[in-house]
């Protein structure tokens, strides 16, 4: 018998989600819900296997109406909703899937992922079911990938898990996603696994430089708010040789927009007077900013105006020892861009990569591809689900390609780390409680 889906949210992860679904053999019945009724129930109208529903995700007895009788629950909707989902999946007995890290559960985010990676993660073993978080793109892919590189490295001592968007139209518009998840995570404290203890970084603090021959000029790469660290650091003897230091390092237009803004304090929430009137920086640049496109329409009207670039880098670095000797392992991850993403699927490179990348993880729960059981992160998942994920991956044009290099002459003509940010008076590292 075919499996039952529920995911809810219709934005570009979700209906990406509900798309691929609908054409699976061993799907027979997707239930797809939203606040927005209308799209949810436009779904359900265009595709064979889709229902389409109402669901207000802050009540918790809706979802689990809406869960009865599925396999499976896919949590496409803003972090905030996160608690409600899962707790329902919990009451209902269902397998669960996040795309993000959800939020609720404690007073800081790496206290609230502590308790769903323990606590959660013994109620789900004892109800014999099955919970993934950080199933997009990055984290997601990127931890996949992370895993991967571990298979040709002995000993590892620190892992680079690099992004660079490299995408930017003729048009003002510096993100390609939720400009509201965008500016909350420029503003958020990153954390980093540095030492083997997981602390908080600085935004846009400990910067690399690295110059990717796809790429062609040199990158600047900078401390960002990220799961993979996080994830990395929790099973970094078990899964992860041994690693010491792990951090998520991003860079580009998104970056550069918002690096200044931060400088000047404009990220922040901490209202402040402007003509007798109390203004919410952070509010007014948000509402400044464009939504990214979602609709063929929509970006074949940015491509016609012009890119100024459209490129990118999604690299995973592994510096440490292979058969008792020097050793930097790089994956390198390949995927359609911006042009290639609308002209064979009529959706952005970034809608293309996070939405595929987090339909893989769905992919295999609906094929049984993962025993598992308990609360985990991306980059738990067993060798076997790991390699399957890569391999319906390259079925969909997103390829690794490996790097291994001994004697490493490429850090040699190339500073690590420079400090660009004199803003800083010095990156302040502050141990995380857990």
């Amino acid at each position: 018998m075919g499996k039952k889906v529920l995911v809810l949210g219709t934005g570009a992860q979700g209906t990406t989600v509900v798309k691929r679904l609908n054409l699976e053999p061993n799907v027979d019945k997707v239930i797809c819900a939203d606040y927005d009724e209308a799209a949810a129930k436009h779904l359900g109208e265009a595709l064979e296997k889709v229902e389409g529903h109402f669901c207000d995700a802050s009540d918790k007895d809706q979802i689990v109406k809406l869960i009865e009788g599925c396999d499976l629950v896919v949590n496409a909707l803003p972090l905030a909703f996160g608690k409600n989902v899962i707790d329902a999946a919990l009451e209902a007995k269902c397998n669960y899937q996040d795309f993000a890290a959800p939020e609720g559960f404690e007073d800081t985010w790496e206290k609230c992922m502590y308790r769903l990676l323990t606590e959660y993660n013994e109620k789900f073993k004892a109800i014999g079911k099955l919970a993934i978080m950080g199933t997009g793109s990055a984290p997601g892919t990127m931890c996949v990938v992370a895993r991967d590189t571990m298979k040709d490295i002995d000993e590892c001592d620190t892992i680079y898990m690099n992004v660079y968007e490299g995408v930017e139209a003729k048009r003002f518009q510096p993100y390609w996603w939720s400009p509201v998840t965008a500016l909350a995570d420029m503003d958020d404290l990153p954390v980093a696994w540095i030492d083997g203890k997981m602390v908080n970084t600085k935004p846009f603090s400990l910067p690399i430089e690295r110059t990717y021959d796809y790429v062609g000029y040199p990158v600047r790469f900078v401390e960002h708010a990220h799961d993979e660290p996080f994830y990395v650091g929790m099973k970094a003897d078990e899964l992860f040789k041994g690693c010491k230091n792990a951090y998520f390092k991003y860079g580009g237009v998104g970056i550069e927009f918002a690096e200044p803004l931060s400088r000047a304090g404009l990220l922040k929430h901490d209202k402040v007077e402007v003509d007798g009137q109390m203004v919410d920086p952070h509010e007014v640049i948000l509402k400044a900013l464009p939504h990214p496109p979602r609709f063929a329409e929509e970006i074949k009207e940015i491509i016609d105006e012009g890119l100024v670039s459209d490129t990118g880098a999604f690299v995973v670095e592994a510096l440490g020892k292979k058969d008792g000797k020097p050793v930097r392992v790089e994956s390198h991850l390949s995927a359609p861009g911006f042009v290639e993403s609308y002209e064979k699927f009529g959706v952005t490179g970034e809608q293309y990569l996070t939405g595929q990348g987090g339909f893989l993880f769905t992919k295999l729960f609906v094929n049984d591809e993962l025993d598992q059981t308990g609360f985990i992160s991306s980059a738990e998942l067993t060798d076997e689900a790991n390699d399957k994920y890569l391999e319906y991956a390259a079925e969909l044009e997103i390829t690794i390609e490996r790097r291994i290099v001994w004697d490493d002459p490429y850090f040699e003509k190339q500073a690590p780390a420079k400090e660009y940010v004199e803003w800083w008076e010095q990156p302040t590292i502050t141990p995380v409680e857990l």
